[in-house]
């Protein structure tokens, strides 16, 4: 699946949900996807929090199959920045 894919199925979760911050998903070669507010893209920007982890990983994670607190514990994701943003975008997806 292709990073715009992935774009589109966080899209209608965060739009309505209310979330206000920024969050930027890097899976480094394969792209980017940042969600600041209610506005999803695939353009590199800053942002107040940015979660690192491989492309497959960031789909089971929208698929709900990947819990992201065990994915932090097991190292599969990383998170720079503002935590508190992270763990709030986690009740959105």
């Amino acid at each position: 699946m292709a990073i715009q894919d992935v774009a589109e199925k966080m899209r209608s979760r965060v739009e309505g949900s209310g979330f206000d911050r920024s969050v930027k998903f890097d899976t480094g070669s394969d792209g980017v996807i940042v969600i600041d507010g209610a506005t999803i893209s695939t353009t590199d920007a800053p942002a107040d929090c940015t979660i690192t982890l491989a492309l497959d990983d960031l789909e089971a994670l929208v698929a709900g199959e990947l819990n992201p607190t065990a994915a932090f514990m097991q190292g599969k994701l990383k998170v720079e920045g503002d935590m508190s943003v992270a763990m709030a975008l986690s009740q959105v997806l």
